[in-house]
């Protein structure tokens, strides 16, 4: 493990454009349970299945339903960003991580200090009426007791991708430059196998690709070095 982390440092200090690719064992350590894990929400009992839950079509003929879900299991405020969210900042504040490409909706990173972060999946934290387009806050839609409504009576929907929607492209786009350009990819916290987010990984022709997961992922036969480890036993030490 030491002799790792000395080359996961080295691989840093040599890197003039990291970028950082990370999905939910990134917030775990946070407390924030992930969804496909043997305790995750995808293994609970709820009245509906989560994924049935967190789709689309559920939104819109379920609304109430999903509006209670979404208040009990998502709800992301009171969490704290973790040692990795503030090694990724520091490392941003001094000029060597570019950017942040994660699959999570906690606003984590951004409240660790990080700015350039291109969230695939939305995140809780921006929320628009449905009709006129208006924002409101994500405590406006937790502290909803049913259906969150706007003053002009349209549907507040939380800017978060569900199944059966689209990743937005502008953000899709930005990520796929920034894997593109980069020297250095760590990719940390995901067992990429979610689609489509797991492709980008496809688009990065840099140096070296750092994974770095409990779990064995499909891409640990291409990576420079694999290390399978909690997120904050390795960031700990850079």
């Amino acid at each position: 493990m030491n002799k790792k982390i000395d080359a996961f440092n080295t691989i840093i200090k040599e890197s003039q454009n990291i970028v950082f690719f990370g999905g939910a064992g990134v917030s775990t350590e946070s407390g924030i349970p992930d969804f496909r894990s043997k305790d995750g929400l995808y293994h609970q009992t709820y009245k509906y299945p989560p994924e049935e839950i967190l789709s689309h079509h559920f939104f819109i003929n379920h609304t109430e339903d999903f509006f209670e879900f979404y208040r009990n299991k998502m709800n992301a405020l009171d969490y704290k960003p973790n040692i990795t969210h503030i090694k990724l900042a520091e490392l941003e504040k001094q000029g060597k991580l570019k950017a942040i490409v994660t699959q999570n909706i906690d606003g984590l990173h951004q409240k660790a200090g990080s700015k350039t972060v291109y969230e695939l999946h939305g995140s809780i934290l921006r929320n628009y009426c449905m009709d006129c387009g208006k924002f409101y806050d994500a405590k406006t839609v937790f502290s909803s007791k049913s259906i969150p409504y706007c003053e002009c009576g349209g549907i507040i929907k939380p800017d978060v991708v569900l199944y059966e929607e689209s990743l937005d492209n502008s953000v899709v786009s930005s990520a796929i430059h920034a894997i593109s350009n980069c020297d250095t990819l760590i990719v940390a916290g995901t067992s990429l196998t979610v689609y489509p987010a797991s492709s980008l990984i496809h688009y990065y022709k840099g140096n070296d690709l750092i994974l770095i997961n409990k779990d064995v992922t499909p891409y640990d036969n291409l990576a420079t070095l694999v290390m399978h480890e909690k997120l904050g036993d390795v960031f700990k030490y850079i």
